[in-house]
């Protein structure tokens, strides 16, 4: 009789087993399917450690950017701050019936890596903004010199944390840039839009086709600088350049502008012509500029410089 029960004990537990083994199986086959079930599921609710493109952060980054001047207001009708803490009456004056840049020297000098973009994709971008901005900004626009159109990489020395040099410092910088340069491969940039900043700031804002992705010549630069601020300006996947920047209100006699009571979405209206435009431009940048700036923003406001151009070698494939 014994032998019976422990028989039946045995026969119980299996069943048991197999039954919880049987919900187990069952489950899980259940989340296969629901996943699989849910191919387009919002990719900013996926939870931070799962990995995302290059294309995806670049993307996101821009999504915010966008927001900005409907998140913020349009500080640069107050003259607020445009650029590196300052404001725009600290770096434009109307003088003779035209805009100047005030230039201010910059002690010591701002050490500035640079993407270059040469005239042949600049002048037609440019032509576009002055096109649709022109007529409504008069003498409250400032547009970016298309022969220096650039995309800011990396500073080896910025205004936040001055890293002083000496010029054999200064050179050695150049020869690990230099060196950069010619592991880096030429880059295929399309345009992905144009966004205008709380600040004022038009900007033209790419994504990556082919070459090396800005985030590996930044970590490149990174390591071949050293003594370079720990802190940088920029998100490691951005990819932009300055095209004007906005400095007051628009012309009181503009049509457009009476058509519409919310002087926000006027400015939105303006940006979506330039979209409409040049979105999807497509351009090469072969170029890696080591500049020293004499003057505080001197790429953006025609300042003192000096350049050192470097080509994009593209040796190092790895």
């Amino acid at each position: 009789m014994a032998g019976i029960r422990n028989c039946w004990s045995h026969s119980r537990t299996a069943a048991a087993l197999i039954w919880a083994l049987s919900l187990l199986l069952f489950y899980t086959f259940l989340q296969l399917a629901l996943r699989n079930s849910s191919p387009n599921m919002d990719p900013i609710s996926l939870p931070s450690d799962i990995p995302i493109s290059n294309t995806e952060r670049r993307a996101r980054l821009y999504d915010k950017m966008e927001r900005d001047l409907d998140d913020r207001g349009a500080a640069f009708l107050k003259q607020g701050e445009t650029s590196q803490s300052l404001s725009i009456s600290e770096l434009f004056i109307l003088q003779d019936g035209s805009v100047r840049p005030v230039l201010k020297a910059a002690n010591p000098p701002v050490r500035a890596n640079v993407l270059y973009m040469g005239t042949a994709y600049s002048e037609p971008i440019s032509k576009a903004v002055r096109e649709i901005f022109q007529p409504f900004f008069e003498n409250a626009i400032w547009f970016q010199n298309s022969s220096l159109y650039h995309f800011s990489m990396f500073h080896a020395s910025h205004h936040i944390t001055p890293v002083p040099a000496s010029d054999d410092e200064i050179e050695d910088e150049a020869i690990a840039i230099r060196a950069v340069a010619e592991s880096a491969c030429p880059l295929k940039i399309v345009l992905d839009r144009v966004v205008l900043t709380s600040t004022g700031v038009l900007l033209g804002c790419w994504q990556v086709a082919s070459g090396t992705d800005p985030i590996s010549i930044r970590a490149k630069l990174r390591a071949a600088l050293p003594r370079a601020p720990e802190k940088q300006l920029y998100d490691a996947a951005i990819l932009h350049t300055s095209l004007a920047r906005l400095l007051g209100q628009p012309k009181s006699s503009s049509t457009d502008l009476h058509q519409t009571s919310d002087q926000l979405q006027f400015f939105h209206q303006l940006v979506d012509r330039l979209n409409n435009k040049i979105h999807g431009f497509k351009a090469s940048v072969t170029e890696l500029w080591y500049v020293e700036e004499y003057d505080v923003l001197a790429l953006a406001l025609d300042g003192r410089m000096k350049v050192r151009r470097f080509h994009l070698g593209c040796k190092d494939r790895s």
